[in-house]
């Protein structure tokens, strides 16, 4: 048997399946990821990206944040591809209970995945820092500089920056599919970012998917290993 009729066999044979997926998931609506070879980490600024995306950085060089976060950041063209699809297909066959993501685009939910637990938050939500009066993503495009808000108060994104720790409520939601999951589907992420990578510790079954381009430090783990890209993997479903 084939590693994609393997795949294939266990997602036909499951009605609980997890996905859990990071950047690799998205580069394929072309939004770079942070450690490829074309990714932020190998693009030039005045700062380092882990520099500029932390929550130092942004109290002290707001308008410099907001600078690099509106150019990196903030892809407002891209569209789901066959990954996103297939998953929220998978949900609507009552096959995927939950997509668990550190991506903060939003092309889980554009595809129309329902349940989408956001580790890192999303672009598309933004608050106030004085008064916690909500933004929209367009309200944060069309201001220049750094956006604010109808008290005066500084706009912040609610995106989980370095220094800042995951919300505790998604973070709990998160364990709990996963150690209830018959079926964990790990995709597009080096499982290099913590806490986040070590959610799959909480996973006691015997169907763990790892679905990368890359080895990960993970692999030694995984009951199926797969080195291709996540939306050519799961295009059988899209």
């Amino acid at each position: 048997m084939t590693q994609s009729e393997q795949l294939k066999e266990w997602i036909e044979q499951s009605e609980n399946i997890v996905f859990f997926g990071g950047a690799g998931v998205s580069t394929e609506s072309n939004i770079p990821d942070f450690r490829s070879v074309d990714g932020l980490y190998n693009q030039e600024y005045d700062y380092p990206p882990e520099t500029i995306l932390s929550h130092s950085f942004f109290v002290q060089n707001t308008k410099e944040f907001y600078r690099f976060y509106r150019n990196k950041m903030i892809i407002e063209n891209a569209e789901p591809n066959d990954a996103h699809i297939a998953l929220a297909n998978l949900e609507k066959q009552g096959k995927l209970k939950a997509v668990i993501t550190q991506n903060i685009d939003g092309l889980h939910q554009k595809a129309g995945s329902k349940e989408v637990l956001e580790l890192h938050g999303s672009v598309h939500r933004n608050y106030c820092m004085d008064c916690r009066k909500f933004y929209s993503l367009d309200e944060i495009t069309s201001q220049k500089g750094v956006p604010a808000c109808s008290c005066g108060g500084t706009i912040k994104p609610d995106v989980v920056l370095y220094e800042e720790g995951l919300d505790s409520y998604v973070l709990e939601k998160s364990i709990s599919y996963i150690k209830n999951a018959d079926v964990l589907i790990i995709g597009g992420t080096s499982l290099a970012v913590y806490p986040a990578a070590g959610l799959i510790d909480y996973y006691r079954g015997d169907k763990l998917v790892l679905i990368n381009k890359s080895k990960t430090s993970r692999n030694a783990h995984a009951n199926l290993e797969i080195n291709d890209s996540i939306g050519k993997t799961l295009r059988p479903w899209a």
